[in-house]
């Protein structure tokens, strides 16, 4: 059977531990005689993720093992979200509504949405994540600051990363359990099997933003 990407992460142990990194491209030069600084930011930002899995038994270690292998090494694409933030803390996590983009052509680190329920404070939280995408096109986000929305059920979001492409007008906004399009860090996968028959694996992920070849 083919393989198709991305592969949705095994969920037969959980995870043990996540150490989420946003990673940014900034330029910086600093004088040898005043040390005074120049600083640039370029427009490379990405969340990136090491990961423990729980000790397990082989029959769940060979789900994992199958998958890492599937996805040899870079090649492959998984989706990955914060399995600790999968619900907003924000008033989206009980409210109706369908929220979506709201104006074509936007870019940078705010997006516009509406369609979601009017007058709310703290729809979603400073610390929630949105999804815009699906499959092969998923892409996670932080919103960075509380946000309300106005009596017409319209909010403006600050976000982590900048948006890589403008999103259509009307295109879904996912405010729970979000997930983005991620890779392996490395082209190898290993596992440890101890003298009781446990298995412990770690790996590392960023996010899937170059073009395969």
């Amino acid at each position: 059977m083919a393989i198709t990407y991305p592969l949705t992460l095994p969920t037969v142990t959980g995870v043990q531990s996540v150490n989420f990194i946003a990673r940014n491209s900034v330029g910086t030069t600093a004088s040898p005689f005043t040390y005074e600084q120049q600083v640039f930011k370029n427009v490379g930002q990405r969340f990136e993720a090491d990961i423990t899995l729980p000790p397990m038994s082989r029959a769940d270690a060979e789900v994992w093992n199958t998958f890492f292998i599937k996805l040899y090494g870079q090649y492959g694409t998984f989706l990955l979200g914060d399995p600790n933030s999968a619900t907003p803390r924000g008033t989206a996590s009980s409210s109706a509504g369908t929220p979506v983009v709201n104006g074509a052509s936007q870019t940078g680190d705010t997006l516009n949405i509406d369609g979601v329920p009017a007058s709310q404070t703290g729809y979603l939280k400073a610390g929630d994540y949105i999804q815009l995408g699906t499959t092969s096109n998923a892409r996670i986000y932080k919103v960075l600051d509380d946000a309300d929305s106005n009596g017409s059920g319209e909010v403006a979001l600050t976000i982590y990363p900048d948006l890589r492409s403008s999103p259509s007008d009307g295109a879904t906004v996912v405010v729970s359990s979000a997930v983005g399009l991620f890779r392996l860090t490395t082209p190898t996968h290993n596992w440890s099997i101890s003298t009781d028959g446990i298995y412990s694996m770690t790996f590392g992920a960023a996010e899937a933003i170059w073009v395969e070849i």
